[in-house]
């Protein structure tokens, strides 16, 4: 997928003008993009669109109009489009109890080697973002990638093939079916450029 260019952000006023209905639209897409794991995950998967999106809405609320600035945004968010043949996705753990946030964090530490996306009878390990993680710690918001190859990506793309969202960290498991209209929303990040 294309990364987003600095040309392609729009200036404050700009912004302001069609922010209303560019919400409205971000809102109806990502619904199809946010999947739930279990009652503590959710993942949103990230494409161009939302990319795009993110970026406006930061310079927005930094009201930032250097231009050296806007693109330090861009090349920040340009991290979390997909490359060929993959997904990427923020998750968000989700606690809502605010005393028991620390706690349920360090519970889940190591969660990124349990996190998987399975393609018919292949299981695509998570790549998370290392700057992310402490030793003994982790963040409520994480990055990750599923780098599927063209074999698996194919494969995705076949309806016939189920595709499973899988936890299996030894204090939360959880699973999701990925099918109908969060299947379609993700191959359509799939789709072949070449």
């Amino acid at each position: 997928m294309k990364p987003v260019e600095a040309s392609e952000i729009l200036d404050l006023t700009a912004y302001e003008k069609i922010r209303e209905g560019f919400l409205a639209e971000t809102i109806a897409m990502k619904k199809n993009r946010r999947i739930p794991l279990g009652d503590r995950l959710t993942f949103i998967f990230e494409n161009r669109d939302t990319v795009i999106f993110q970026i406006q809405e930061m310079t927005r609320a930094e009201r930032t109009v250097r231009e050296e600035a806007i693109a330090e945004e861009v090349a920040v968010y340009n991290e979390l489009i997909p490359g060929d043949h993959e997904l990427s996705a923020t998750l968000m753990i989700e606690i809502p109890e605010p005393g028991r946030i620390r706690g349920e964090l360090d519970r889940l530490v190591g969660i990124d080697e349990y996190v998987y996306l399975e393609v018919g009878e292949v299981r695509v390990a998570a790549t998370f973002d290392a700057k992310q993680f402490e030793e003994d710690r982790i963040s409520a918001v994480q990055y990750v990638k599923f780098p599927l190859g063209a074999e698996v990506s194919a494969a995705f793309r076949d309806a016939a093939t189920p595709v499973t969202l899988r936890v299996s960290h030894p204090a939360y498991a959880a699973e999701q079916r990925i099918e109908g209209a969060w299947r379609e929303s993700l191959v359509g990040d799939l789709v072949e450029t070449g």
